[in-house]
């Protein structure tokens, strides 16, 4: 069993700057269209597309996520998510292969390769 690479992680302060920026670096991508559920979601949370403190970039490689972290944090960070069809296997054998696990959450398990290189692996497909 293994993993096919889903995203490439950015951890960032601004997150929809940086997507338009790297949207625009990168032949083919684009940053993810808002329809009109995803503006309605994020204006009840007081966000708009400008504001929006998670962006996904598409293109034909693996889709880019930027996700604003708290200033306080180390930025610059990019981590990748792997996706994989059976979570719990999978983490037993990165287990086996010198992974450590930092945290589990819904949907996805937070991990560090040996040299504490975070990277998510997340169920699905």
């Amino acid at each position: 069993m293994s993993g096919t690479l889903k995203e490439i992680v950015f951890d960032c302060r601004e997150a929809a700057p940086l997507a338009r920026f790297w949207a625009a670096v990168l032949t083919g991508y684009a940053v993810r269209a808002y329809d009109e559920a995803e503006i309605a979601r994020l204006a009840a949370l007081g966000l708009t597309p400008a504001t929006d403190p998670t962006v996904m970039v598409d293109g034909p490689g693996p889709t880019l996520c930027f996700q604003e972290i708290d200033r306080r944090r180390d930025q610059g960070r990019i981590h990748l998510d792997v996706l994989v069809a059976d979570r719990t296997a999978e983490r037993a054998r990165l287990l086996g292969l010198g992974a450590t696990v930092e945290r589990e959450a819904e949907g996805y398990t937070v991990m560090a390769d040996p040299e504490r290189n975070l990277f998510c692996i997340v169920e699905g497909g």
